[in-house]
């Protein structure tokens, strides 16, 4: 087991149950479809976190956001502030944002600011949120049915910041909503 996730997973991380299965499982699949990506290890390790503050769309949170430094140490500064952001999205006032413009800007759900993304944090944020969600398509045929459409719609907005690797990704996964 990657001793990065072991301490993930001594904070508690494998007790929580996910849409289909345990989180611990949905996490470890992200890491593996961003490797098979080439990502580089700041962003691997990121998805392999990516869940621990909670997300919109996961309340729960695995660790403290006062634990920030505690995770800092273990996976690295980089790579915590990729899942802090990550965690930190307000997806219903960020994603409607991609594709309108060359320029980005970030509402933080947990402090209501905002901030023009770099094109750097574009490009990681939306290489994991195409992880994180390809993930799912491809564990469940139920969430695909209900969420494939907005997310092909999303990922196309998005495509300008994804790798030809999650690009290819998500036209063979979610072909049928092209």
């Amino acid at each position: 087991m990657n001793h990065k996730f072991e301490k993930l997973a001594s904070l508690g991380a494998g007790d929580f149950q996910h849409l289909h299965g345990s989180l611990e499982t949905h996490l470890k699949g992200t890491e593996s479809l961003l490797a098979e990506w080439g990502a580089d290890e700041t962003l691997r390790t990121a998805g392999l976190f990516h869940a621990a503050y909670g997300t919109a769309g996961f309340d729960e949170q695995m660790v403290s956001l006062a634990r920030r430094g505690e995770i800092a140490a273990v996976i690295g500064k980089d790579a915590e502030a990729l899942v802090y952001l990550y965690c930190a999205c307000d997806r219903d006032a960020v994603y409607p944002r991609f594709g309108k413009s060359s320029s980005v800007r970030f509402r933080n759900r947990f402090n209501d600011t905002e901030f023009e993304m770099s094109v750097d944090q574009m490009t990681r944020f939306c290489e994991l949120t195409a992880a994180n969600e390809l993930e799912l398509v491809c564990a469940s045929d139920q969430f695909k049915q209900q969420y494939g459409q907005g997310l092909f719609d999303l990922f196309e907005t998005m495509n300008d910041y994804l790798s030809p690797q999650a690009r290819a990704a998500y036209q063979k996964a979610l072909a049928e909503f092209a």
